[in-house]
């Protein structure tokens, strides 16, 4: 399989992505090193060419304010049924709205789960359109993140201040 690789600037540094042919994302996340992308991936693809991807539009739209923006562009996930299962509830969190851990496991099926809710969003290779940085430890500190937690930080941030100007203007 071809995949082709786009790095793009945005207010938390770099941001690239990795698309198959469908323009699916395989894999995303802040950096512009494209080792550190394809490894995200339990299989990564024969080859990586630069090029332009549709899922570029949305990340625009999403810094430009549209939280909703990331919520259609298809992903291209492999996992287990768990994994799989964990990676389309993270997909529904409402943005502004972080769960816990324990919620987040909870909302699975599996209150006991946590730690396999956790390994979920560590094993998530296309962040931000399966948004983990939507899960919180309980009391609310931030976790890990594979990209870092000022970025996840920021993320939250935005969602919240972005969520909260939704509401006021509705």
């Amino acid at each position: 399989m071809t995949a082709i690789i786009q790095t793009l600037a945005t207010p938390d540094g770099p941001f690239t992505l990795l698309v198959d042919e469908r323009q699916r994302v395989l894999a995303s996340g802040w950096t512009d090193d494209p080792a550190a992308i394809a490894a995200r991936l339990r299989t990564p693809p024969v080859r990586i060419v630069d090029g332009e991807t549709d899922a570029a539009a949305s990340v625009a739209r999403y810094y430009a304010g549209d939280l909703t923006a990331i919520d259609d562009v298809e992903v291209a996930q492999q996992g287990t049924a768990l994994q799989l299962a964990g990676w389309a509830a993270l997909r529904r969190i409402t943005p502004g709205a972080p769960l816990t851990y324990a919620e987040f496991a909870a909302a699975l099926g599996s209150p006991r789960a946590v730690r396999a809710a956790a390994s979920i969003c560590a094993r998530n290779a296309p962040a931000l359109f399966v948004p983990c940085h939507r899960v919180l430890r309980t009391g609310g500190g931030l976790g890990g993140f594979a990209w870092g937690t000022r970025v996840k930080r920021a993320l939250l941030d935005r969602e919240a201040g972005e969520a909260g100007a939704a509401v006021l203007s509705a």
